[in-house]
């Protein structure tokens, strides 16, 4: 028995660092009027409130549904509140902690990667050897830096070799950590890229004429964490003495309007813009990367969720790209060929209108660079598992994904020249 009692001592120590969520819900509120949102706002500074949709309280508006997390301590009185307030609303998910359990069936060994799985970073690095090993010439991977605690960000390269440049398509997941649907798609496209070229026509032409850069996890730090420490965790890891609180949102720290709306100076908050622009290393390599390859990249596809939408510039400003009519006749495509599949519904406009302003996006930066053909995709779902999708809808979403981004990647194949 003192052998047990040892055992269970090592175990209470591993997990004493790991966020719990027992009796933590998730709310839907329906705010209707001038004082709801007023309610909403008042009650972000009161209470410790995560928001899952919109971002922040900040950017909350009249007829739009709020989805907010709310630790247990504080739901007797966001109860008696909500009946003060008399606005509609719903409880999503009863029990968090419940929820995050039910998502992955989390042996206590370490599991294989899978593509209809959540793969922990260590399982995805040793799948990127083994996968660019394996492909028979058709993928490369090429270190861009390193992220602020050290792990090495890998960019793959899919396409036919060729002894000339090709024009490419860059495609990037998991730049909020919390967005475990995102990474793996990203796998899943790689897959499907590899084994089906050659014999699916369009993938074959795509890779012989293109190359795709695949970043399988942008905010590596951050995706790590949320696997060991803190499931719901968001921004990236970095630190600056003088502030306790830890990261920056990499989707509000590109040089796109920074920080001029929808985003937080303050760094305690889930949409802080960083100190300056790419002050976050993670957002400075990817940027990097892409202003050097800036003459042959001639999309930019960036993969969060949820919310199902396919969103593209601008989300910094309420004005129109100037390429907006042919942006959403793409978009409205890609979605249709989307919900071709299983029927999902999805929304395409553009980001400040169809969700919220937020400045410092990946998605305006790639296009004011002069990448055309920019986008966001919002996956999966519209709430009801919200970041904590179970692991049996990976391969129907990502099926149905791979519609869309095989319409994006024809359109632009198709007008190159």
């Amino acid at each position: 028995t003192m052998r047990v009692l040892v055992l269970f001592g090592l175990v209470a120590v591993a997990l004493a660092d790991v966020a719990r969520f027992e009796g933590e819900k998730v709310f839907r509120l329906k705010p209707v009027q001038d004082e709801h949102v007023a309610f909403i706002k008042d009650l972000a500074k009161s209470i410790e409130v995560d928001f899952w949709s919109p971002e922040s309280a900040e950017v909350v508006t009249v007829g739009t549904d709020v989805d907010i997390r709310v630790p247990a301590i504080y739901l007797d009185m966001l109860y008696t509140l909500l009946q003060q307030s008399d606005m509609e609303h719903s409880v999503l998910i009863e029990d968090l902690q419940a929820a995050v359990d039910g998502q992955a069936d989390l042996k206590p060994t370490p599991r294989a990667h899978s593509y209809t799985k959540y793969n922990t970073w260590t399982d995805i690095v040793a799948w990127m050897s083994s996968m660019t090993s394996s492909s028979s010439g058709l993928m490369t991977k090429q270190v861009i830096g390193n992220t602020y605690e050290g792990r090495a960000m890998t960019v793959l390269k899919i396409g036919k070799a060729s002894s000339s440049t090709k024009p490419a398509i860059f495609m990037d997941c998991g730049i909020h950590a919390r967005e475990w649907i995102s990474p793996a798609f990203c796998q899943w496209f790689v897959k499907e890229a590899l084994s089906t070229y050659g014999t699916d026509s369009q993938m074959t032409s795509l890779l012989d004429q293109m190359d795709v850069y695949v970043l399988p996890v942008f905010n590596i730090d951050g995706y790590d964490f949320t696997h060991k420490s803190n499931r719901m965790w968001r921004k990236t890891r970095s630190r600056r003495s003088g502030s306790s609180c830890i990261g920056a949102d990499p989707n509000r720290n590109f040089d796109a309007g920074w920080c001029s709306m929808g985003a937080s100076s303050n760094p305690c908050s889930d949409t802080f813009c960083g100190y300056t622009p790419e002050s976050e290393i993670e957002v400075k390599n990817v940027a990097d990367f892409i202003r050097r390859n800036k003459s042959t990249i001639k999309a930019y596809l960036t993969i969060h969720s949820y919310s199902q939408l396919l969103l593209f510039p601008y989300s910094y400003t309420y004005d129109l790209a100037a390429d907006h009519n042919e942006l959403m006749k793409v978009a409205e495509g890609a979605s249709s060929a989307l919900r071709s599949l299983y029927g999902t519904r999805y929304t395409s406009g553009p980001g400040a209108t169809t969700i919220y302003p937020a400045a410092g996006g990946s998605d305006d930066w790639a296009y004011d660079l002069g990448v055309k053909y920019s986008y966001t995709f919002e996956l999966r779902d519209t709430g009801r598992y919200g970041f904590l999708l179970p692991e049996s809808q990976i391969k129907p979403t990502c099926e149905e994904t791979m519609l869309a981004v095989k319409y994006i990647a024809a359109y632009v194949q198709k007008n190159l020249y």
